[in-house]
């Protein structure tokens, strides 16, 4: 036996000593000495670093003073030139987070960046340690590989493809107790990226992401309207659902939520909720059932009443609200025609019962019919306002002559834009509705105002109300949380470009608009994270 070859027997023998000592001791801890023993033989013979990076995740917990010490050796393993040594340094990776998850962050970069590798053997380890660390923590995991941009290669690291990425939705379930919403998001995103719930998966694969959101939107509690945390939650998750809603995911169980505990209790929610909870209702209205749609109506036609005014009354017209929901009614009462009998006094005959032909509707006819007239002549009125206003506004981009004045001038023009849309959309829905027997939109054509912005623009406000005196606040602009679990509240709502065109416009005077903010309370309940 060669020299060498005797000094590398005696260090696998010195190896084996300091284990077998760290494994007798039953406090681990105190044998510092063997634990600084086999950091130092990680440094010598290649077989001695092969044993050396198994024990050194193995004992790590337990020596919190020599961790940066023991994670360099092991890194030095793994920067080795000899193959057999960097795959076994790669398979003990995923050990050091065992019992200190808190280092996943660091392993997982680390791994990352062996991606590269050209050796086949070496490229498997790195995808076995990440399945393993994915299994030992789906949610620490997913994240840092989200952060550093592995999600593209899942093609690669989830094979066999249809069972790895169905052990991952499992796993995925089970990590979303305590999540914030951005987090959720990422995790939704990272599951509509997979083939099992791709462009040809069936029904059933859209109806198991809406229910992975209806828990994230805790439908089974008890609604507290002062809860903000929650109705950003809710809304956040509806949001997030519609995807699935549109790819035959029934909707349900959100719509009884609604039905049930928000609708009715819709003037006591925070002024800066309502028009993103009417937009989520705008959004929806087109994925409901007969039945559902049926349910549904009666809230939406009382709301629809209360936000188109009667002419002699004075009420303030909040223009945003009455698109959403002229929007939400026309795509229900498509579904159940003859349900607008009873709640808007129509004569549409379907030969049911529920036509209620043979009762007389004709004051609820008259009245909805008024708020019609009364709503198409404000929002004449307002448009040529904003045209008005847009002549002004292309005079003053003329003029301006500062990038900071143009830009101001832009937003206004954009914001005057969206304005004129949302009239235009406000005319195109009531002018069907004015026969006895009207027609209901029930096709996508009216692309609602919102929906063409494609990023928010600065000092915009939510509401748009015609009929009180501009607050003195109304130019603060709108906050900013995008997917942070909704106060629970960041994330989930998309940006939007939210306009005051209206405000200052009004056949009765001044206008009004509202301040709007995304919300940031604390999560709900425990095991809860921020949205």
């Amino acid at each position: 036996m060669s020299e060498h070859q005797s000094e590398e027997v005696q260090q696998i023998e010195k190896l084996y000593e300091f284990s077998e000592r760290l494994n007798a001791s039953k406090d681990k801890s105190q044998n510092v000495e063997d634990y600084e023993g086999i950091i130092k033989m990680s440094k010598t013979s290649m077989k001695a670093k092969q044993l050396a990076s198994q024990l050194i995740p193995r004992y790590f917990k337990f020596f919190p003073t020599l961790s940066t010490q023991a994670f360099d050796a092991h890194i030095d393993c793994i920067d080795y030139g000899e193959l057999g040594v960097r795959v076994q340094a790669i398979r003990g990776l995923p050990l050091f987070c065992k019992d200190t998850p808190d280092i996943i962050s660091k392993i997982v970069d680390v791994l990352v960046q062996l991606l590269n590798t050209e050796e086949t053997v070496e490229r498997d380890a790195v995808h076995k340690a990440l399945m393993s660390l994915i299994r030992q923590d789906p949610k620490g995991s997913l994240i840092s590989l989200q952060l550093f941009c592995v999600f593209p290669l899942k093609g690669e690291l989830l094979k066999p493809q249809e069972e790895m990425e169905r052990c991952i939705t499992d796993l995925i379930k089970q990590s979303l107790e305590d999540v914030t919403g951005g987090e959720f998001k990422m995790f939704m995103d990272f599951l509509t990226s997979l083939s099992i719930f791709g462009g040809k998966a069936p029904q059933e694969r859209m109806q198991e992401l809406v229910e992975i959101i209806e828990g994230q939107a805790d439908l089974d509690a008890q609604f507290d309207v002062s809860d903000t945390d929650h109705i950003d939650r809710l809304i956040s998750c509806l949001q997030l659902a519609l995807p699935f809603f549109a790819r035959g995911a029934p909707t349900s169980r959100f719509l009884n939520y609604l039905n049930k505990h928000i609708i009715p209790v819709f003037d006591k929610l925070p002024e800066e909720r309502k028009l993103d909870l009417l937009k989520a209702l705008a959004d929806i209205s087109p994925y409901t059932t007969a039945q559902e749609a049926r349910q549904m109506l009666p809230s939406i036609v009382q709301l629809l009443k209360k936000y188109m005014p009667a002419r002699k009354t004075g009420e303030e017209m909040n223009f945003t609200y009455v698109e959403c929901l002229l929007y939400a009614f026309h795509h229900l009462a498509h579904k159940v025609p003859n349900a607008t009998n009873s709640l808007c006094g129509y004569k549409i005959v379907t030969g049911q019962p529920s036509d209620r032909l043979g009762e007389d509707f004709s004051e609820l006819n008259k009245d909805f019919t008024e708020r019609l007239t009364t709503v198409e002549d404000l929002t004449k009125t307002t448009m040529k306002k904003l045209t008005q206003g847009m002549t002004e506004h292309n005079k003053a981009m003329s003029a301006a002559k500062t990038d900071e004045e143009k830009a101001t001038v832009k937003t206004k023009k954009q914001n005057t834009t969206t304005g004129l849309r949302t009239c235009n959309n406000i005319l195109a829905m009531t002018k069907p509705l004015h026969a006895k027997v009207p027609s209901f939109i029930g096709d996508t054509n009216i692309n609602l105002s919102w929906k063409e912005a494609t990023k928010p623009l600065p000092s915009a406000t939510t509401t748009t109300t015609i009929g009180a005196k501009r607050p003195a606040n109304s130019n603060t602009g709108s906050g900013n949380n995008v997917a942070a679990k909704r106060g629970r509240g960041s994330s989930g709502m998309p940006n939007q470009l939210v306009n005051k065109a209206f405000q200052g416009i009004s056949s009765h005077g001044g206008g009004r608009g509202g301040n709007r903010r995304r919300g940031g309370g604390r999560g709900r309940g425990q095991g809860r994270g921020h949205w």
